[in-house]
């Protein structure tokens, strides 16, 4: 299905195509990821994860929607080519990050998202054209933020959103650098959760980031602050704890990961 047209952004574009400015709107929704024992955690997206209540915002949304983006803009690439990243190794097996593509990977996510343990940060449960909308406004913006499928030993088994924090409304809630580096997920199939992966793979993430974005000197996650084993496995992961952000959707412990 077509998800339907945005409306245009109000105000010119940054004059330099490689930063645009920080799009307008709330502060980016809650995500959370399943976590042991049959409980959630919260962040921008995991399952150790964020994710939350509230708006189903995308990174760098406006209210009314992602900004159009001319044709001339397209071929910008704001994240360094996730698509070759490559596989990370990890104590659990190879992981890497794979570009979701919706023809083929839209009734695996959708499944995901109405899984109650995911559904309750996510908040996308029902039709598959609602997790449609979700993604597809993120394949048809600038490049801003990148959704993807997880990929452990060869099998999908989490949805991440690696996205650009500093032009992000995240940015004008903590002191932000060029090129910060956020990300959401959430972990799907309920026999990969409760073992420790969730600060396994955020661990392998940020390396991934770090090392293929030498413009990128730190990684960002905003998980509420109820969710403490989302907080922890950041924590695990090697991100610290900077601060407490009063955002309009959620309070959140902003956890950050530097070079």
């Amino acid at each position: 299905m077509t998800p339907p047209q945005p409306p245009p952004h109000p105000g010119p574009r940054a004059a330099d195509p490689h930063q645009p400015p920080p799009a307008d709107g709330p502060a980016p929704r809650n995500t959370g990821m399943p976590v042991a024992g049959g409980g959630a955690a919260a962040e921008t997206a995991p399952g150790e994860v964020d994710g939350g209540p509230g708006s189903r915002r995308l990174p760098g949304q406006a209210r009314g929607g992602q900004r159009p983006v001319p044709a001339s803009s397209q071929p910008v690439d704001l994240l360094d080519g996730v698509a070759r990243w490559g596989a990370a190794g990890t104590p659990r097996g190879e992981f890497r990050l794979q570009p979701v593509r919706l023809e083929r990977d839209l009734e695996l996510i959708a499944g995901w998202m109405n899984d109650p343990v995911v559904s309750a940060f996510w908040e996308l449960s029902g039709p598959a054209y609602l997790t449609e909308q979700h993604i597809a406004s993120q394949l048809t913006c600038d490049g801003r933020s990148v959704p993807c499928l997880g990929l452990l030993n060869g099998a999908p088994m989490s949805y991440w959103e690696v996205y650009r924090a500093d032009l992000d409304p995240i940015a004008r809630h903590y002191p932000s650098r060029p090129h910060d580096t956020g990300i959401h997920l959430l972990i799907g199939p309920p026999e990969y959760r409760g073992r420790g992966l969730g600060g396994t793979l955020i661990r392998a993430v940020a390396e991934l980031i770090l090392r293929q974005r030498p413009r990128a000197q730190r990684v960002v996650a905003e998980p509420d602050v109820r969710n403490l084993p989302s907080v922890q496995a950041f924590a695990r992961a090697g991100f610290r704890r900077a601060a407490v952000l009063d955002l309009p959707e959620k309070r959140a412990a902003l956890m950050l990961r530097a070079r």
